[in-house]
């Protein structure tokens, strides 16, 4: 038994890209090039509009191959892989330590912490929502079975309220997801920060741009301020996880690693 952590770039956008693509070139040929309507300037605006629609579909469609083969961990690249144990060797917990992973998806980043730390155990909180139909909690199970992984633990939560206590856990880890949850998203970290105990860590990775997170640098001093202690926003664009022309193609050129020690 594998275990199946899925693909950041799901199979069925990629094949529902190039369904697209293809009912675009159908009409294309249909309405824009053959006889059936005589030419005119519906012809025109036709062949123009089903044309562009083609193209944009063509390249979004190859796009997004080049990611599923990128992410894919069965793949050459699979900088999935890559990332999820880039960030677990951040995580070291003492004997008996607790750990939380915020939106675990298929579990891959729980699993690879707890395997690191099995003297520790590690919370897997998810909303799994429609948008990721494919994650799950079964699926999380079933990938720690697989692993040979027991201490880990999969449940529902949400990243914006999170249902633990202050200084709940001695490690806190995300991956690329306070990104896609519209609001404050520094409201959102210092939520997470709230569950980790006294000289806990937390290694968190995202897309952390300005228009999505606003000011780090300023969010980063804040912190320190709170008595935060080797706070570290490294960009994981330069060889670290993924090279710079790579991200960028990617469109992840704003990813980076946030750590630190409350």
């Amino acid at each position: 038994m594998k275990p199946d952590y899925k693909n950041w770039m799901p199979r069925g956008m990629v094949d529902t890209a190039f369904a697209a693509t293809a009912v675009f070139f159908l009409l294309f040929l249909v309405f824009g090039v053959s006889g059936l309507i005589k030419p005119g300037a519906l012809k025109t605006v036709l062949f123009v509009i089903f044309l562009l629609g083609t193209i944009i579909g063509l390249v979004a469609s190859v796009w997004m191959t080049l990611m599923y083969r990128a992410f894919s961990y069965n793949g050459k690249r699979k900088l999935s892989k890559q990332v999820i144990e880039g960030i677990a060797a951040y995580v070291s917990l003492p004997e008996g330590g607790k750990g939380l992973d915020v939106g675990c998806g298929s579990g891959a980043l729980t699993i690879a912490c707890a395997k690191r730390n099995p003297g520790a155990a590690f919370i897997g909180i998810d909303r799994w929502g429609k948008e990721y139909a494919s994650y799950n909690k079964p699926l999380c199970e079933s990938n720690a079975k697989a692993e040979g992984v027991t201490n880990v633990k999969f449940m529902r939560g949400n990243a914006v309220k999170l249902g633990f206590s202050d200084e709940t856990f001695d490690a806190v880890v995300s991956n690329y997801v306070y990104h896609n949850i519209p609001g404050d998203r520094q409201a959102y970290l210092l939520e997470t920060l709230r569950t980790l105990k006294k000289g806990g860590r937390f290694a968190i990775h995202d897309t952390f741009s300005k228009a999505k997170y606003g000011d780090m640098q300023a969010f980063i001093k804040k912190l320190k301020e709170m008595g935060y202690a080797e706070i570290r926003l490294n960009s994981t664009t330069e060889g670290l996880f993924m090279k710079k022309g790579e991200s960028g193609w990617m469109g992840l050129s704003n990813s980076a690693l946030l750590t630190g020690i409350k």
